[in-house]
């Protein structure tokens, strides 16, 4: 993991509250915590060392993972086009209001700034290179990925080399070969053999529509169309086979450790296969999903075939804000086949695994200190999950905390 420098150690700070959520164990009731201002100390039920700080009627959360998302579109007011809209035609979209945004780095910022204020300990970031990503001290972890795309032969290698530059300068940057529909086989190879050589992660946008398919197996339908139209498209690109999606699994299976995001469309046997490679996660956008009007997503088959599933809140660009919460608690109103603690599992410590930062994302002897509340006059387990579907989490340390 990542240093910011030099931290002034503060004095032993120790909490109680009415529940402590561990994420890794079952919740605890009437819990306490001990931290030195960097890492959980001691974590414990019953009573409590003095001095203290009693929360009250609170449960103490770790912070959030928001393991996909791309901050340059931070900001944007909403999200681009209407609800329902085809990806096909919302990447056109897309790629006029890049062109017209702010700088990369000033919409990084306001999106950092937005995370944190949601509760976010780490950052799963898609980024555009060239891009300065300065951190301070309490700012959420950034795990960044310099995005690579192109179909031309020049324009997949200056992207290429432009990423590599990126994750040149970044000990933790890793690689996103952007999408399947935008960036060539060959190109996702050499990501892929980049990871394998330097421990580094991939990201990758896979499955995310229909269309997706379509474009890859048969080199027709509206991905096709629209490619076309943005004079990209030419001859040999697709289709790529009958089962593009089971070769672009076993390809990512090569990697140090990938993420495939979206995967809204991975059928039984793809998820099967994914299941095999147990360094390889989805990252589920649940709003994202919402906004683009999907059919059911395959998460819960996934979990139930041991898939790690993380959450993400993709970007303004298809998401009203960057609130990880705020994916929880659609999930617990609209996914109600899915157990609540695998809910909350899904935007913290899995999100923190799939990234590779075993320290976050849960709440343990040794994990990062950060820490997140709930308001709550639960007295049962299944009373406090209630609460997360009705309550606002705040990060420890924010105002009237």
């Amino acid at each position: 993991m990542g240093s910011f420098g030099s931290v002034m150690h503060e004095p032993l700070q120790t909490y109680r509250a009415r529940w402590i959520v561990p994420v890794s164990t079952s919740p605890i009731a009437n819990g306490w915590l001990q931290t030195d201002g960097r890492r959980v100390l001691k974590l414990a039920q019953g009573p409590c060392p003095i001095p203290h700080v009693d929360l009250g009627d609170v449960a103490i959360l770790p912070q959030l993972v928001n393991a996909h998302t791309h901050l340059e579109f931070s900001h944007l007011s909403g999200p681009i086009g209407e609800p329902g809209i085809s990806l096909s035609r919302w990447i056109g979209m897309v790629i006029a209001a890049r062109a017209a945004s702010v700088s990369n780095e000033e919409s990084v910022r306001m999106g950092i700034e937005q995370s944190k204020a949601a509760g976010v300990s780490l950052i799963g970031e898609i980024t555009t290179p060239p891009c300065r990503l300065d951190q301070r001290p309490d700012d959420p972890w950034l795990a960044p990925f310099a995005e690579v795309l192109g179909l031309s032969q020049h324009r997949g290698d200056e992207r290429l080399q432009a990423a590599l530059r990126q994750v040149g300068l970044d000990p933790w940057c890793g690689l996103s070969p952007h999408a399947p529909y935008s960036i060539t086989r060959d190109k996702i190879l050499a990501c892929v053999q980049h990871s394998r050589r330097s421990g580094r992660s991939i990201a990758m946008h896979v499955a995310e529509s229909p269309a997706e398919r379509e474009l890859l197996t048969q080199a027709s339908g509206p991905l096709h169309d629209a490619l076309e139209q943005l004079g990209v498209l030419r001859e040999g690109l697709f289709p790529w086979g009958p089962t593009p999606f089971e070769w672009l699994i076993e390809v990512l299976g090569q990697s140090s450790r990938a993420l495939l995001i979206h995967a809204n469309d991975l059928r039984d046997k793809e998820i099967r296969l994914l299941a095999s490679h147990h360094h390889l996660s989805v990252v589920y956008c649940p709003r994202t999903h919402h906004f683009f009007g999907c059919d059911a997503h395959p998460v819960r088959r996934m979990l139930d075939a041991g898939v790690r599933v993380a959450i993400g809140t993709d970007s303004l660009a298809s998401n009203p804000d960057l609130s990880v919460w705020g994916e929880v608690q659609f999930l617990l109103l609209h996914r109600t086949d899915l157990d609540p603690a695998m809910v909350l599992r899904m935007a913290t410590l899995d999100g923190a695994d799939a990234l590779g930062y075993p320290r976050l994302g849960r709440i343990e002897i040794g994990s990062d200190h950060r820490l997140a509340v709930i308001e709550t006059h639960a007295t049962t387990v299944d009373g406090l999950y209630q609460d997360w579907a009705e309550r606002e989490l705040r990060p420890l340390g924010a105002s009237g905390i």
